[in-house]
């Protein structure tokens, strides 16, 4: 069957177009280019540049390629931005999904896979989040992605369409340096960036009820979020009836002080000691996913360590920062 990906031109969604092509699935890439780069798609697949609000351009697009199944990931995702700029999340990451799936419907697409996170979960009290556990999204980015979860569901049982949310945890590292993530918004590229700068990495707060004090997170291996993408396109294939909603996480947790003490030895500069800075608002202690439905459901379990996110990471950063403040 012949596979949409919009936003397939971007850190994630180039990693889940090359998982998917190599499974052998065929593949058309729909994006916007705002923050997706062409060369990071494999030969052979057809890009075509254009924004999901724009309808024409879907109808086209899904009838010329005979499109069977979609792969949504393009969107906005930056919380504070999008606690500055709220109409615009909804309009980028709801509007969008309206479009979406209203032009899927028209095409008769069968599967539908979206990109959701564990934004949607808040500030969640327990050991590990399981899918069960309540949403309380406490930034618009992740109200818009909770909205997508329940539109999706909706139009997938309205009209017979296999649906499966996927929820990620903390996405770091890169298959290879070419496809590292060019953005400084998440605690790893963060990191590297003082680090190359040298000044001391930022740990925000040391005081949360947590073994070290500092926050814990459930990294896992963008390579990992493409395999299950990967084997939830299958089963949408295989299961018309089915309508998932699946953590994608490690289900083991990190604190940042742990993930910046590695970071420290990967890169060779474990002698620069991290700084305290402030609490951040709405940071919560501990977000660690529950990771045993995805495995029942699709027999998927995540194969990356943190120690290779991590490495991998680096060698994007140094491929796109070349000459580092010290060796």
């Amino acid at each position: 069957m012949t596979w949409m990906v919009s936003g397939g031109a971007g850190y994630i969604g180039s990693h889940v177009v090359r998982a998917m092509v190599a499974a052998g699935e065929r593949v058309v890439v729909v994006d916007d280019l705002s923050t997706g780069d062409p060369q990071r798609l494999p030969d052979g697949v057809h890009l075509e540049k254009g924004s999901v609000l724009d309808a024409d351009l879907l109808d086209r697009v899904l009838r010329e390629h005979s499109v069977d199944g979609i792969v949504h990931i393009a969107g906005k995702k930056q919380v504070a931005e999008s606690v500055e700029r709220p109409l615009y999340y909804y309009r980028e990451n709801v509007q969008g999904l309206q479009t979406l799936l209203e032009a899927a419907v028209r095409a008769g697409v069968r599967s539908f896979l979206f990109s959701s996170s564990a934004a949607v979960y808040g500030m969640p009290d327990v050991d590990l989040v399981t899918e069960e556990t309540p949403c309380a999204p406490m930034s618009p980015y992740g109200e818009t992605k909770l909205a997508g979860e329940w539109m999706v569901c909706a139009a997938g049982a309205a009209n017979g369409i296999a649906t499966a949310c996927l929820r990620y945890f903390n996405v770091a590292g890169a298959a290879t340096p070419e496809l590292g993530d060019a953005g400084i918004f998440n605690l790893v590229p963060m990191v590297f960036e003082r680090l190359s700068q040298d000044k001391a990495p930022l740990i925000f707060g040391d005081d949360y009820a947590t073994a070290d004090g500092t926050c814990v997170r459930d990294f896992i291996h963008v390579e990992d979020i493409a395999s299950a993408h990967v084997a939830a396109a299958r089963r949408l294939a295989a299961d018309p009836s089915a309508a998932l909603v699946l953590n994608i996480g490690r289900g083991e947790g990190v604190s940042v002080a742990e993930m910046v003490g590695i970071i420290g030895s990967v890169t060779g500069r474990a002698d620069v000691a991290p700084q305290t800075a402030p609490r951040r608002p709405g940071d919560p202690a501990r977000v660690v996913a529950a990771a045993t439905r995805i495995q029942q459901e699709l027999g998927w379990t995540a194969r990356h360590d943190v120690r290779e996110m991590v490495t991998s990471a680096w060698a994007g950063w140094c491929l796109r920062h070349p000459e580092p403040a010290r060796d």
